[in-house]
């Protein structure tokens, strides 16, 4: 049995168990302490990162040129080229590696994901760095959600697929009874077979969080890689198939179980991987218009898609104002509104709501949030922790678009933040809109752009937001109100709808977190994905079992 799998077994045992009994676990500290990392960690990663930057990335794959243009949103290009091959060669090498990988025991592949999850968290500040000068991120949020976090999840995929797998038995003697003759008697023993060539295509804003699942779900399962990563986002998943290299060729594997195939904006590689037939798995993370494509291009049925949606907010009543204020506030100024699971439109009734200060009109609710956005960001500091920048150009132009769609409860700004003058930011625009205004809130705004929607009751509201997460589709929803009869009305509206929902946050629990081995991250019940971030479903289909009967001789 791999070693591999002997030393991380115990981690495996309590993941599978985490991941049965969705209670708080996580395998991998979140808290960016030297005290956990090493000392030297920090420093260590700084300068390995700025070692980086300006030079080829080396990773022993097949290549025949170069590409990389990254830049970061905090104003620096990264100067990073990685290599780059095409699809033939990339394919070929891919399916090649496969069979020594499709062959090997169960154990031996989770074990060596299981080296490679704990070879990334020893590189979590690298990693972090990464993460931020190409996603925007800010440090912290960059380290613990690209990080540990990150880390965590495909620790899941992974427990989930062992589990999965281990359902099946190696072998088993089938007796038949037979009357008063001998029984009749087989021998059955069953294998695992991958699918193939899995393929991974990256988004910009979180490429180890939502890639990772994906990742280790089809190593797990016996597949080999290639990781087609977002151009503005390539080093942290660069960083990522390095480490994976290098532990598959410790343990004796072709490296080329997993590749990388990076590209650039102008000339891109992903269409002609997605329509390739020897790419046996697609999984896709970012905009509806692209996962659409790959939904009806794709050469193959087994497609999981993250795509987008528009997450709601329903405002009945509330017993803590402020608090609903400030929890809000930083839903939508967290990265600068740019998580999937971020709140883009807040339904409150035109008559109002009650609170704990007295009744709020509606266009009180909307300034109490505003208000809370200025306290939030009020220190430069703080506002370049949360706000973090942002990722693409065009989404500082949706921005500027937005702001003729509603009367502007509060304008967008950018943000000063030390030490990156040249950093791209965003503060929240907030819009109020009448409900008939459905051209400008029904649509996916992404980016730091709120809608408050004046509706004509909560039961208006809560139909309006069910009934867009049906169509365009939602992964988030939250609701506040004081009545249990309106939360259950909710909670029907929007399981039906497929949208996970959170009632009456006030305190240090957001909308837009999720946590690992306890939160479905998606549900693949409305057209924001097709596959929930993790369930058996994700890892299942992956594999499928072959059987070997043998009858015995009378």
């Amino acid at each position: 049995m791999s070693r591999f799998f002997e030393a991380h077994r115990a981690l495996l045992d309590q993941a599978v168990a985490a991941s049965r009994s969705r209670g708080y676990w996580s395998a991998y500290p979140e808290v960016a302490s030297g005290k956990i990392y090493g000392e030297t960690a920090k420093a260590d990663a700084e300068a390995a990162f700025k070692a980086m930057l300006g030079k080829p990335f080396d990773l022993g794959q097949p290549e025949k040129s170069r590409v990389g243009r990254e830049v970061s949103p905090y104003g620096m290009p990264l100067g990073v080229t990685y290599p780059a091959a095409d699809v033939d060669t990339l394919l070929a090498a891919s399916a090649k590696a496969g069979d020594g990988w499709a062959d090997a025991s169960i154990e031996d592949r989770v074990g060596v994901c299981l080296e490679i999850l704990g070879r990334i968290n020893k590189q979590s500040f690298l990693i972090a760095s990464a993460v931020m000068h190409t996603t925007g991120q800010g440090f912290m949020m960059a380290f613990q959600a690209g990080g540990p976090h990150a880390q965590d999840r495909g620790l899941e995929a992974v427990a989930y697929a062992y589990d999965e797998m281990k359902r099946v038995p190696a072998s088993v003697h089938w007796s038949k009874p037979q009357g008063k003759g001998d029984p009749l008697a087989v021998d059955k023993s069953w294998r695992i077979v991958p699918r193939g060539v899995s393929l991974v295509i990256g988004c910009a804003t979180f490429p180890t969080w939502n890639g990772y699942p994906a990742i280790f779900a089809s190593l797990a399962t016996g597949n080999t890689v290639i990781v087609k990563p977002h151009p503005g986002a390539i080093l942290p998943l660069a960083v990522t198939v390095k480490i994976a290299r290098d532990v598959l060729k410790e343990a004796g594997f072709d490296p080329n179980v997993i590749m990388l195939a990076a590209d650039e904006a102008d000339a891109p590689i992903a269409k002609e991987l997605v329509t390739d037939p020897r790419v046996a798995i697609v999984d896709f993370t970012g905009s509806p218009v692209f996962g659409k494509w790959v939904r009806e291009n794709a050469a193959t049925d087994l497609v999981f898609t993250e795509e987008a949606g528009i997450n709601p907010i329903v405002i009945d009543s509330t017993s803590d104002f402020r608090g609903l204020c400030n929890n809000i506030a930083f839903s939508l100024s967290l990265y600068s509104g740019q998580m999937c699971t971020a709140p883009q439109n807040i339904f409150v009734p035109a008559g109002g709501i009650e609170t704990n200060d007295g009744k709020k009109s509606f266009d009180e609710v909307a300034a109490g949030i505003a208000t809370a956005v200025d306290k939030l960001l009020g220190d430069p500091e703080r506002a370049a922790a949360i706000l973090g920048a942002v990722q693409s150009e065009a989404t500082v132009k949706r921005v500027e678009s937005a702001r003729k769609l509603g009367q502007i409860v509060r304008d967008s700004g950018p943000s000063a933040m030390a030490g990156f003058d040249s950093a791209r930011t965003a503060t929240p625009l907030i819009l109020a809109v009448d409900a008939k205004d459905e051209t400008a809130w029904g649509e996916e705004r992404f980016g730091p752009i709120t809608f408050v929607v004046k509706t004509a009751s909560t039961a208006d509201s809560i139909a309006l937001a069910a009934g867009s997460a049906r169509r365009k589709g939602a992964i988030t929803a939250s609701l506040y109100s004081t009545s249990d009869e309106i939360v259950d009305q909710a909670a029907n509206a929007f399981a039906k709808a497929g949208v996970a929902l959170s009632v009456n946050l006030t305190g240090g629990i957001y909308v837009n977190q999720s946590a690992a081995f306890s939160d479905y991250h998606v549900t693949g019940a409305n057209p924001a994905g097709n596959a929930c971030l993790t369930d058996a479903a994700f890892v299942a289909n992956r594999f499928r079992v072959a059987t070997v009967r043998r009858q015995r001789a009378a």
